[in-house]
């Protein structure tokens, strides 16, 4: 998270900096007025101060709704930039957006759209911030992108199996397809860990072959091998689904009520989440089940104490992205404007919607709060100052290299 700027200090007066009393430093300060000579300026004695971060600089530039929209990611729905989305970026200034259908035009026409979609930065929308244009590029059955141009990805648990080496080269070959297509975000890699002999009954990984290995060393190195790799192609990666969906049942897209009853705050199994924060992970994605262990009252991306495990235990200090908050069964019972709300208040940061309409709902609910709580002003400003130094950091900012 980029800092503010200091505020330089003068030194203090002699009264303060000698301890004399109100009489003498009167006297003194007489005295040197009566007795001084014409000269030189005397140079400043105030501290320097630092320039502002180039995230500062749009932050301070930007109206309060062009900060909330920097706070979604929103679904391109038919995997094109509709009228919908438009709307949502040219009027609720959405900042962000991602592909979420299967598609096979290859690289050529996926970047006929992400073209499209940086083409509406603009001072009006987005005050000139670029969008992260992300997709879900895993391998296997959760390849979101096909076509010429786009390799074949092996699944998870086949990248698994690669030396570590093999593995990075592999994931910079791809993050090249993706940035030859505009793709500069991926939600890659899993870090989730199933239990050895649990992939038959465990529907969000195990069962789509998504986990790099059956013990926390395992997944964890090949998954920072897969995130270095596709930074080195210059694609953001995001780390999931702390705080792990490896144990669970129910898959929480298509599920509601899904629980891990294993999990705990100080688990062996959240070390592959912790490797991939040492290795300078900018995001990660926090799920929607509730780990009874840790947060029996929340799910894990409204909870509090899962926000505080991640950055008080863990250390990290990027972007905490939500799981999908438009159209996942996890959230269906919960009111859009809630979900968002919730998410922030937790201490969330990059809400994830697949659809348009629970987008805008979301952004009507924030709107509305920011203009009347200056509390939670306070946290939209320290989320959207987050996301644009990420994305500072990548080159998606005015100021930015």
């Amino acid at each position: 998270m980029a800092s503010g700027p200091r505020t330089g200090t003068p030194d203090a007066p002699l009264t303060t900096r000698f301890r004399v009393g109100p009489i003498l430093a009167a006297l003194i300060l007489s005295s040197v007025a009566c007795t001084a000579s014409p000269g030189p300026p005397v140079a400043s004695t105030l501290t320097p101060t630092s320039p502002p971060s180039c995230a500062d600089q749009v932050l301070a530039t930007m109206s309060d709704d062009q900060r909330v929209g920097q706070l979604f990611l929103l679904g391109l729905a038919g995997n094109e930039l509709g009228p919908d989305e438009i709307h949502a970026i040219q009027a609720e200034h959405v900042g962000s957006v991602w592909f979420v259908e299967q598609s096979s035009v290859g690289v050529a026409g996926i970047r006929a759209v992400t073209d499209a979609v940086q083409a509406q930065a603009s001072a009006a929308s987005t005050a000139k911030v670029r969008f992260f244009v992300a997709a879900n590029q895993e391998g296997g059955i959760i390849q979101a992108l096909h076509g010429p141009g786009f390799s074949e990805m092996p699944s998870a648990t086949t990248q698994g199996t690669f030396g570590l080496q093999t593995l990075q080269d592999d994931a910079a070959s791809w993050g090249v397809q993706l940035r030859a297509a505009g793709v500069n975000l991926n939600f890659a890699p899993v870090m989730d860990v199933v239990p050895p002999g649990g992939d038959d009954t465990n529907q969000p990984i195990g069962v789509l072959h998504r986990e790099y290995g059956h013990d926390p060393g395992t997944a964890g190195a090949h998954g920072v091998a897969f995130l270095r790799g596709v930074r080195q192609a210059g694609i953001e990666g995001t780390l999931k689904h702390f705080p792990g969906l490896g144990r669970v049942q129910g898959n929480t897209d298509v599920t509601a009520g899904v629980v891990d009853t294993v999990t705990t705050a100080n688990d062996p199994y959240l070390q592959s989440f912790a490797q991939g924060i040492a290795a300078g992970a900018d995001l990660v994605m926090v799920a929607l089940a509730t780990y009874t262990q840790i947060d029996p009252n929340h799910l894990a991306a409204f909870s509090p104490t899962v926000m505080r495990l991640l950055r008080r235990t863990y250390g990290f200090t990027g972007v905490i992205v939500s799981d999908d908050l438009g159209a996942t069964a996890a959230v269906a019972d919960i009111p859009p404007a809630t979900r968002a709300n919730n998410f922030l208040d937790a201490g969330g940061d990059l809400i994830i919607s697949k659809t348009a309409a629970a987008t805008d709902a979301m952004i009507a609910g924030l709107q509305a709060r920011i203009r009347a709580d200056p509390t939670f002003h306070r946290r939209v400003m320290e989320s959207a100052r987050r996301i644009l130094s990420v994305k500072a950091r990548w080159g998606l900012l005015p100021c930015a290299p």
